[in-house]
């Protein structure tokens, strides 16, 4: 607690040999603002990627799709067979079969709204809702094959899949971006501290003539590039949140640029940024700075 209220409060005397404005010190601000901006929108962009993509593969795992054979002569055989094996399976929850006017809106972005789906040997389909512990899909093909000869049950398996891994690799992705932020945040002020120490050697030097310590003046570039950099950081927070909160706004399962955002305990992560920049700006002010005062030793 102690060392904390020290860097906030910092020592006037030891300040004065950092300059408080500058070039250096706006870059460090700027730099600040715009990766944290950047990484408020990384993590809205990659937490909503793999809520909207969980929320899809769920459903898909708690729905399938039977097909029966497209022939007007038994296709109301067919489908009573198929009703009758559906609604005796263990796990099915329900089951329905849709209608034309379903059917045709299915095609319509395909064959276009005049499509004579009457006229057209169509395949009939019938929605499968999963109960809570889901049925054995293998025990259920197998008696589809006995009893509703042609019959194809489509359990969204081949949809699934590459859905979660494509939601992977997006977040894979975000996460990688933001510890590239961070590295960038490191290096700008990692330079930044080395050019205010070398523009500032003859501050130093007398300093170390009445006994200032290399501890005693690298706290005051630790601090002040700090304070300037968890500064800039929750200003850039403020702009991202800002900028995804006048995002539009939908159904958060039914399209992602409806609804990126954050939810929940997601807003924790916006609020982390500050502090984790305040942290890389720490740690890579004080190893500058201690770096650089033993080169002008």
């Amino acid at each position: 607690m102690k060392a904390l209220l020290e860097l906030i409060v910092g020592d006037p005397q030891a300040d004065r040999s950092v300059p408080p404005t500058g070039l250096t010190a706006r870059l460090t601000v700027f730099v600040s603002v715009v990766m944290a901006f950047l990484a408020v929108i990384t993590l809205a962009v990659s937490l909503t990627t793999g809520r909207v993509a969980g929320l899809w593969a769920e459903e898909l795992a708690q729905s399938a799709t039977l097909r029966l054979p497209a022939d007007p002569a038994t296709a109301d055989a067919l489908l009573l067979s198929a009703l009758e094996v559906l609604e005796t399976t263990p796990g099915i929850s329900s089951v329905r079969a849709l209608s034309q006017d379903e059917q045709q809106a299915l095609l319509e972005p395909w064959f276009g709204p005049d499509l004579p789906l009457e006229a057209l040997p169509v395949p009939q389909l019938i929605e499968i809702v999963a109960d809570g512990d889901g049925y054995d899909a293998d025990g259920l093909r197998a008696r589809l094959t006995a009893q509703v000869p042609g019959a194809i049950l489509d359990d969204h398996t081949a949809w699934r899949a590459p859905l979660l891994e494509a939601a992977s690799r997006v977040r894979l992705i975000g996460w990688s971006v933001i510890l590239l932020i961070g590295a960038t945040i490191a290096a700008m002020i990692t330079l930044a501290a080395q050019a205010s120490l070398a523009a500032n050697v003859q501050v130093i030097r007398v300093l170390r003539l009445v006994g200032a310590k290399d501890a005693y003046i690298a706290r005051a570039f630790v601090r002040r590039y700090t304070l300037r950099a968890g500064g800039g950081a929750i200003a850039g927070v403020i702009l991202g949140v800002i900028v995804v909160l006048l995002m539009p706004q939908g159904d958060p399962g039914g399209s992602l640029l409806m609804g990126v955002g954050f939810a929940g305990a997601e807003w924790l992560w916006p609020l982390l940024i500050p502090l984790l920049a305040a942290i890389v700006a720490f740690f890579a002010t004080r190893a500058a700075a201690f770096r650089r005062l033993k080169e002008q030793t």
